[in-house]
């Protein structure tokens, strides 16, 4: 597991998994808590068993639909089917809210009292669809009183994106140009991070941690969709203590 490193800990709980420690085999060795990659899904149950005795209670988990959609959790789950949309924020004790992902970048939130929180999917898809904005909006806690934590994700030297990613992002925001280099042949590389990043704080959001992971690079920490196509998905995962 890996813990964020913002000062609210005695308040909000929060994790990001590994592809340590679990139970399904190669190429979704071990530790995968994706159904739908092709797994075995006894192994995932199990995994998801595990993962449970991290959790005060099951989790909200999604179907993630690269949209920019925000679900809001208004009491403890006890769904079995899983909702579509790309974020979840909720104010309820104790209630973590999942994010699944192998390249994409999650993004946890919490405001100073630890009364408010969300995860979201921040692949590039729902980012330049505002996803960051139309999460935040939910919050009545004003933007300067969030914390932000970036989990595992695809590191800026090994996001290769296509010119008209670039053009998307640069049309919503001329600062996002200085996110990506320029490598010949209309390709780029994308700093997710640093898009997360501009899009935080053009809301308002000052207090950001993390974003130094690369999915692709640290193979033995991470599944990475980019490196292996068929691989499994980590979750990073908030809640209220």
């Amino acid at each position: 597991m890996i813990l964020p490193n913002w000062p609210i800990q005695h308040r909000v709980s929060a994790l990001s998994t590994t592809r340590l420690g679990g139970y399904s085999n190669e190429p979704f060795d071990s530790f995968n808590l994706g159904y739908h990659v092709g797994d075995e899904i006894t192994a995932v149950d199990s995994n998801h068993q595990r993962l449970l005795e991290y959790l005060p209670r099951p989790a909200q988990w999604l179907e993630q639909i690269h949209s920019a959609k925000v679900i809001t959790v208004t009491s403890r789950t006890t769904a079995t089917v899983w909702p579509q949309a790309d974020a979840l924020y909720t104010r309820v004790a104790q209630q973590p809210l999942a994010i699944m992902t192998a390249d994409c970048l999650p993004i946890l939130l919490a405001n100073e009292q630890g009364t408010e929180v969300a995860a979201i999917h921040g692949g590039w898809r729902p980012l330049v669809q505002g996803i960051v904005a139309n999460t935040l909006s939910l919050f009545d806690s004003p933007a300067e009183q969030l914390y932000a934590w970036l989990g595992p994700a695809i590191g800026p030297l090994t996001f290769e994106v296509g010119s008209e990613v670039k053009t998307q992002f640069c049309e919503q925001n001329d600062a996002h140009s200085s996110d990506f280099s320029a490598q010949g042949d209309g390709k780029y590389l994308a700093d997710i991070y640093g898009i997360a990043r501009k899009q935080l704080a053009c809301s308002g959001v000052a207090r950001i941690f993390g974003g130094q992971f690369c999915t692709v690079s640290q193979r033995e920490l991470f599944f990475s969709y980019r490196r292996d196509g068929q691989t499994g998905r980590m979750a990073s995962l908030i809640w209220r203590n």
